[in-house]
C-alpha cells in the first residue's frame, strides 16, 4: 500500500485529541525554557524581630568597628567594652559619629531607647564579653557626694560642672545634660581621656551620691548662683580676675578723663 499524506483535516484532529487530554488534566510536555532566559531570583530571608540590634548594628557601627567588633583603622575595637560604654556612647549621642573627627559633648542620640537596647545586647554577644554592667543609680546623699565630687570630678569638670580645657585641644565637658544613669556609667567605664573608676575605688553607694549632686548641680542654678553675675559659675578665681580686669579699665577711664579736665 502507499502511503496517504496527511491531511490538513486530520492535522485538526490531532491538535483536538491534545487539547483535550489538556481538559482531562492529563500531563502535557512543558515547553523549554529560553536559554537566554536567566533562573528567577531568590527573595531574601525576613529579618526577624531579635535580629534588630545585628541589622543595625551592621548599618550604622560595622563599617568601622569591624563586623565582630574587632576594630579597624577607622574605630577601636569594641570587644570586651561592655554594656554600660556602648549605652553611654549611644544614649549621648557621641556615636556614632556624625563626622569622622573628635567628639566628646552631649548630643541628641540618634537611636531610640529600643534601638539602644538592642545595639547593647549585640555588642555584648562579641567574645568575650565582659566589661561593667548598666549601673543602677539610685538616691544618694547630695552632702556625701559634694565632697565625693569635689575630690574625683572637679579637677576636670569644674567645681560647678561646666566643664573646663584639658591638654591636646581635648576638654571635659558639661554635665548638666547627664543622667544619672549617665553619670554612673562615666564612673565606671572611664569614657575619653577619664579614669575608670571600679567598684574598689568608688562603691556603688557613693556613685549614687556623686550622681545625686549632679542633679543639684543642674538644678535651678538661678538658686545656687547668689552674689551678683556668676560667670558661669566657674569659681572664685575666674571672677575675682574678671572683677580686677573690669575695676583696673573703670579707674584707666576714670583718670583718662580727669586728665583731660585739667589740661
Amino acid at each position: 500500500m502507499t502511503d496517504v499524506p496527511p491531511t490538513p483535516c486530520r492535522g485538526r484532529r490531532v491538535l483536538a485529541a491534545a487539547a483535550g487530554l489538556g481538559v482531562l488534566g492529563l500531563p502535557l510536555a512543558a515547553p523549554r525554557p529560553s536559554p537566554s532566559s536567566p533562573p528567577p531570583a531568590a527573595s531574601p530571608p525576613p529579618i526577624a524581630a531579635d535580629d534588630s540590634g545585628t541589622v543595625l548594628y551592621q548599618r550604622n557601627c560595622a563599617s568601622c568597628h569591624g563586623q565582630q567588633g574587632e576594630g579597624s583603622h577607622r574605630g577601636p575595637s569594641l570587644t570586651g567594652v561592655g554594656p554600660a560604654s556602648v549605652d553611654f556612647q549611644l544614649s549621648t549621642g557621641r556615636m556614632p559619629l556624625r563626622e569622622e573627627r573628635q567628639i566628646n559633648v552631649h548630643q541628641e542620640p540618634v537611636f531610640s531607647e529600643s534601638e539602644i537596647r538592642a545595639l547593647v545586647q549585640h555588642v555584648a554577644s562579641f567574645p568575650p564579653g565582659g566589661g561593667p554592667p548598666i549601673p543602677t543609680v539610685g538616691g544618694g546623699n547630695t552632702q556625701s557626694g559634694r565632697e565625693l565630687y569635689l575630690t574625683y570630678c572637679s579637677a576636670c569638670h569644674s567645681a560647678a560642672g561646666v566643664g573646663a580645657t584639658l591638654t591636646n585641644g581635648r576638654f571635659a565637658p558639661s554635665l548638666f545634660e547627664a543622667t544619672p544613669t549617665q553619670v554612673g556609667e562615666a564612673v565606671r567605664v572611664g569614657p575619653g581621656l577619664m579614669p575608670a573608676f571600679p567598684p574598689g575605688i568608688l562603691t556603688g553607694e557613693e556613685v549614687d551620691d556623686i550622681a545625686a549632686y549632679v542633679d543639684v548641680l543642674q538644678d535651678d542654678r538661678g538658686q545656687i548662683d547668689q552674689g551678683g553675675w556668676s560667670l558661669g559659675r566657674l569659681g572664685p578665681f575666674p571672677e575675682g580676675a574678671v572683677a580686677w580686669v573690669l575695676g583696673l579699665g573703670a579707674l584707666l577711664l576714670l583718670a583718662r578723663r580727669l586728665g583731660s579736665r585739667v589740661r
